[in-house]
C-alpha cells in the first residue's frame, strides 16, 4: 500500500475538518445534549461536545482503533478515550508497553505523550447507547482512512471490539487495499495481514468486558506484545 509521507500539519488540518463536522443531526444532538446535561459528578465542567480527533505520534508504528468517544469520556475531555474507566484500562497497558508517558489520560494538558502510538476511532462523536448507525458509520470512515494515509510509519492496527474491526478493514479498503476473502472474522487476539499492515484483534476495554473479566490485564497486555512484534517485523 503506498502512503503519503507524515506530516503533522495535514494531521493538524485533518483535525481542523473532524472538529467542525456535522454530518451526522443525531449525534450532533446527542453530543450537545449529554453536554448541557451532566450527571451530578461533571457538574459546572466545560464540556468538550464536539467531534473528537485522534492523537498521538505522528511517527507511531501502531494505531489503536476504539468504536466512537464516550459521552462523559471524549465528549467531555475532547481526547479519545480521556477521563473514563475504558481510558483507564487503555492506557494502562500502553504505559506497562512502553508507548505511553503515564498510565492515566485525565485530560489535555495532563502530561500524556504517547511513543510510537496514535490512538483513534471509527466514529468522532458519542452515539447514544454506543450504537451508531451505518449511515453514521460510513460519514466518518474517511476520517480514518485519511489518518491511516498520513500516519506513513504504521504497521499495526489494534481494533478494539468488533465494531473497530469491521471499521478498520473498511478504512483500508477505502484506500485500496485489497481485503482477504473469507474476510477476516474478529476475535480476541485475531490477525489479518493487509499490504504491509498487520490487524490484531482485541475485546474492547469497555466496563462489561474488564469488570466481567472477559477481559483481562494480561490479555490486553499480550496483545500489545504482539502489536510490537509485528510493527518490528514489518
Amino acid at each position: 500500500m503506498v502512503r503519503a509521507v507524515a506530516h503533522t500539519e495535514e494531521l493538524e488540518r485533518l483535525e481542523q475538518r473532524i472538529t467542525g463536522c456535522r454530518a451526522c443531526p443525531r449525534l450532533v444532538e446527542w453530543r450537545e445534549e449529554v453536554a448541557a446535561d451532566p450527571p451530578r459528578r461533571y457538574r459546572g465542567q466545560s464540556y468538550w461536545a464536539r467531534p473528537v480527533p485522534g492523537f498521538g505520534d505522528p511517527d507511531a508504528r501502531i494505531v489503536v482503533v476504539g468504536l466512537a468517544p464516550a459521552a462523559h469520556g471524549g465528549n467531555r475531555t475532547g481526547r479519545v478515550f480521556t477521563g473514563d474507566r475504558s481510558g483507564d484500562w487503555l492506557f494502562a497497558a500502553m504505559h506497562r508497553a512502553g508507548l505511553a508517558s503515564q498510565p492515566r489520560s485525565e485530560g489535555p494538558g495532563d502530561g500524556l505523550v504517547l511513543r510510537d502510538a496514535w490512538v483513534t476511532a471509527v466514529n468522532r462523536c458519542a452515539p447514544p447507547a454506543n450504537r451508531p448507525t451505518t449511515t453514521e458509520r460510513d460519514n466518518c470512515l474517511p476520517y480514518l482512512a485519511e489518518e491511516l494515509r498520513l500516519l506513513a510509519r504504521s504497521r499495526t492496527i489494534v481494533a478494539l471490539g468488533a465494531y473497530a474491526w469491521d471499521g478498520a478493514l473498511r478504512a483500508v479498503a477505502a484506500l485500496g487495499v485489497a481485503i482477504p476473502r473469507p474476510r477476516p472474522p474478529f476475535g480476541h487476539g485475531a490477525e489479518s495481514g493487509l499490504d504491509g499492515l498487520a490487524l490484531v484483534g482485541s475485546y474492547h476495554v469497555s466496563q462489561q468486558n474488564t469488570f466481567t473479566g472477559r477481559l483481562t490485564e494480561p490479555m490486553l497486555d499480550a496483545v500489545f506484545a504482539r502489536a510490537l512484534e509485528l510493527a518490528e517485523a514489518e
